[in-house]
């Protein structure tokens, strides 16, 4: 340490006076005690004052500069010497240095701009205002024949691409070019996960997502599938899972999913299709999220109904009932409810069995599947009474999806649970589904359903219990009074803030609840002829209208 302290102090007394010798001999024992115990020589370096110094002698001119960014990058490996280097000013003659055409002095700057900034967004957004990201991408373009230089600038790609402000810079810059050249000519699996690990999170932005399809790297990550499906080596496997999971990443863009769907001619459309019937469960999981990515527009989902692709999705899920893997099965429900949302779809899909598949996972206890399994069955019967009516009168199923209404933890199956009771009562408007339900115990959750922060379900629930009182009501008098449906339709009218469909549905309602005796009784219990009249003077002239009408009903049977 000796020597130290006297190489610092000679470099104090030589840095004023610009001897280049003395100064080399000086930044040499620097590096040397660095190496030797890191943490206390940039102590001592510290202590020294050193550190305000070193801006002066990083003078793009001086065969000096690649050593003392080299100790700069040495030091700044120590989280408490980062604030004292930013705080001495050496960012921005770093970041001047960029410019430099000397190999080893932009990789000894880039070091040491990367250990300074590590792990603070702050200083990593200084340097994205700085200008640092064409720059660098440049230099990329010009040195990706330096292994180091490359390295450093995919290191430096990666930590910066975290931020969502560089996403826009990047994508002003030809990175997603240099980035696949890059990728094409790599053998080694650390340098193809270097790549990957920069590609994932600028795959996030829309904007790159095309830049990267029209730049050829969905061919790449199709030949690093191909050349991976059969490994055995956990490298193997990594890589298959990284290339295929970027794959449906670069599929989650509007514009890129659409130019690889092609119309469904596209040879990479063809080439994802192939990986549902897959032995590999990656693939297969990449293959399925890649069909329900493309299903984001009803001419890709007629398109694809019409090709068979349902067909694929139902023998996966075959493969998937006994053991299966949830993430599989979840991707694969997913999928079709997509397929499912086109009206033309619905039919044929029912046509092809999908119900009965669907409904052999009835008895997961994955709260996802659950989810996806509830969504899909409410897609497919929409509109399709004869399905409605079939899976309405399944008592299983309302058993499970009453049970599922309970939910409380898994706050989306409830949901789900609830919308699916009330779809199948309404899109089948029959009397034995109804009973059903009611036999099943949906009717209070119906009721609850109806108090949702959520207009949509609550008119959902309000049509359907409407049905419930129209088809049934002396079968569902009892559950009515028990879950207080008198009471919660009358909150729901004194509301102001309850929408007009609301208020139309919870009076037309209260009409029909009124040929029960006790439910009369409630009626008149609780004023309801006050809050109604009020109602007539809606601004909402269906509102008004059915508030007339109630009124009537009201004195009528007062």
């Amino acid at each position: 340490m000796d020597n130290l302290s006297e190489a610092l102090e000679k470099l104090k007394l030589a840095s004023t006076d610009s001897a280049t010798d003395s100064v080399e001999s000086c930044l040499d024992c620097l590096l040397k005690a660095l190496a030797n115990n890191n943490t206390e020589a940039s102590m001592k370096i510290q202590e020294m004052g050193v550190l305000p110094l070193l801006p002066t002698l990083l003078n793009p001119q001086s065969s000096c500069t690649p050593k003392v960014a080299n100790i700069i990058a040495e030091v700044a490996k120590n989280e408490f010497m980062r604030s004292p280097c930013v705080e001495a000013g050496l960012i921005p003659p770093l970041i001047q240095l960029l410019s430099s055409t000397d190999q080893e002095v932009l990789l000894q700057t880039g070091r040491a701009l990367g250990n300074i900034c590590y792990d603070s967004h702050s200083l990593q957004a200084q340097l994205i205002n700085m200008g640092v990201i064409p720059t660098l991408v440049k230099l990329l373009g010009i040195h990706s024949h330096n292994t180091a230089l490359t390295e450093m600038c995919l290191i430096a790609f990666g930590n910066l691409a975290e931020l969502e402000s560089s996403k826009e810079q990047f994508a002003s810059t030809n990175i997603a070019e240099e980035l696949v050249r890059l990728f094409q000519k790599q053998t080694e699996h650390e340098k193809k996960e270097m790549i990957f690990e920069v590609l994932a999170p600028l795959a996030e932005n829309d904007v790159i997502k095309l830049q990267l399809v029209e730049a050829g790297l969905v061919e790449c990550l199709l030949d690093v599938v191909a050349q991976t499906v059969d490994g055995e080596r956990e490298e193997d496997i990594a890589q298959l899972k990284t290339a295929s999971d970027l794959m449906v990443l670069l599929l989650l863009g509007d514009e890129s999913m659409q130019k690889l769907f092609e119309g469904g001619k596209g040879s990479v459309f063809q080439r994802v299709l192939s990986w549902v019937p897959s032995h590999n469960h990656q693939l297969q999981l990449a293959g399925a999220l890649a069909i329900a990515n493309f299903a984001r527009n009803d001419g890709n989902c007629i398109h694809m109904v019409d090709t068979g692709i349902v067909q694929k999705l139902l023998e996966l899920l075959d493969r998937h009932v006994e053991e299966g893997n949830v993430t599989v099965q979840h991707a694969a429900l997913s999928a079709l409810r997509n397929l499912a949302i086109p009206v033309v779809n619905k039919s044929k899909m029912l046509s092809a069995g999908v119900a009965d598949v669907v409904l052999k996972f009835l008895q997961s206890e994955m709260p996802p599947v659950q989810f996806k399994l509830l969504g899909t069955l409410r897609m497919l019967i929409d509109t399709q009474a004869e399905a409605a009516d079939q899976l309405g009168t399944n008592g299983k199923l309302v058993e499970r999806l009453v049970e599922w209404c309970e939910a409380k933890d898994h706050a989306g199956v409830m949901g789900e649970s609830n919308r699916l009771l009330s779809a199948l009562i309404r899109h089948s408007k029959s009397k034995e589904v109804v009973r059903t339900v009611i036999q099943g115990g949906g009717v209070k959750h119906l009721v609850t359903m109806a108090t949702s922060e959520h207009m949509i379900m609550q008119n959902e629930a309000l049509v359907a219990l409407g049905l419930i009182a129209a088809l049934d009501l002396v079968a569902a008098e009892k559950d009515f009074v028990g879950a207080s449906l008198v009471s919660v339709l009358h909150k729901l009218l004194s509301d102001e803030r309850s929408a007009p469909e609301i208020k139309y549905n919870s009076m037309i309602l209260i009409c029909a609840v009124m040929g029960s005796e006790p439910l009369h009784k409630e009626v008149q219990s609780l004023a309801f002829i006050d809050v109604v009249s009020k109602l007539r003077a809606h601004e909402n002239k269906t509102v008004s209208h059915q508030a007339s009408l109630t009124e009537q009903r009201l004195t009528a049977q007062s």
